[in-house]
């Protein structure tokens, strides 16, 4: 007798959305470890002072998940692109108790590099980059969604491509030029950078 053949990630995003809650169930042990790595690369830009682990960067935006039920799933890179957005909010809300206890303290910086690569690490506060990319989300919606999922998500060109429906030109110039935006904006200090909207 032939095995069942396992439940893909997109057919179970899909039996989610359709209301099987135990769809959610069966789908965690198989995104499960590539979650750990989300949050691993999304932790490993943080310096010090953070007191939230892999685990509980992971437990915390799978609360989250189960809370956006409203999602339109469509495969598998749409889950970790929302994944990253979710963990994005989470390390955010992070910095801002942080700051908040500190009164002003040591703000968390990130190196904003060319996804995953150490060189030339420029060290940015992670409040500034995501009050940034808000601005950003106002003139250039994409651009600000291709540096959420290559940053904090670590989705490859294509992966962001496939995310976004578009191709993976459109996002390597995106990526580019929000990133050169993002760090002048940064430098800056006051978030306007030298780009305009589009």
């Amino acid at each position: 007798m032939d095995a069942p053949i396992p439940e893909g990630v997109t057919q179970l995003l899909q039996q989610w959305r359709a209301g099987d809650e135990s769809a959610l169930e069966r789908l965690m042990p198989i995104v499960y470890r590539e979650l750990r790595q989300l949050a691993r690369r999304c932790l490993y830009r943080e310096r010090e002072g953070l007191t939230l682990q892999t685990t509980g960067l992971v437990n915390e935006a799978y609360l989250r998940l189960v809370r956006s039920n409203r999602v339109q799933w469509r495969d598998r890179v749409h889950f970790f692109a929302v994944a990253a957005q979710l963990m994005r909010r989470v390390l955010v809300d992070e910095a801002r108790k942080r700051q908040a206890q500190k009164r002003g303290g040591a703000l968390t910086c990130l190196a904003l590099d060319d996804a995953n690569v150490a060189s030339h690490e420029r060290h940015i506060d992670l409040l500034a980059l995501d009050e940034a990319l808000e601005r950003m989300e106002k003139f250039a919606p994409r651009k600000s969604r291709v540096v959420e999922m290559r940053f904090f998500g670590g989705l490859t060109i294509e992966e962001t491509a496939a995310a976004l429906d578009v191709s993976a030109d459109i996002v390597k110039r995106e990526w580019r030029t929000a990133r050169l935006w993002l760090l002048r904006a940064l430098e800056a200090g006051d978030g306007t950078g030298a780009m305009g909207p589009d």
